[in-house]
């Protein structure tokens, strides 16, 4: 069947990172699957996310604007909970994007949230339509 297995983030800030992205994660209902020295992974869904560090990342600070990666949307039920998710981020490290068009940046028919963490990673947080 096809489908995302995993996605793999290195941080560069293992601590304050694994604390803003576990928030975040588990407040979207993902659970904790596996946890070492370097790292945890996250799972929902029927794929997972694992967040570590690693000796072959260079120095260079995350930046969501060059080539690669933008961003990573998380399914966040109803309208509701989208809501909530952006009303609690700033204490846990998120801090809103687009706010000013909050929450239809994405179009009027198109009910999300994006925010970025203190790296420079960028998660945003979607009501699944009927």
């Amino acid at each position: 069947m096809p489908g995302i297995h995993h996605v793999e983030v290195w941080l560069a800030d293992l601590e304050n990172d694994l604390q803003e992205w576990g928030w975040l994660l588990g407040r979207l209902g993902f659970t904790l699957m596996a946890e070492w020295e370097n790292g945890q992974s996250w799972s929902a869904g029927g794929a997972y996310l694992s967040l570590t560090t690693s000796p072959n990342s260079t120095a260079v600070p995350h930046d969501r604007r060059r080539p690669g990666v933008n961003h990573l949307a998380f399914k966040a039920c109803d309208p509701a909970n989208v809501d909530s998710v952006m009303n609690e981020a700033p204490e846990h490290g998120w801090f809103p994007l687009y706010h000013d068009r909050y929450p239809h940046a994405g179009g009027e028919e198109h009910y999300a949230g994006w925010i970025e963490n203190s790296s420079g990673f960028k998660a945003e947080i979607v009501a699944e339509s009927g």
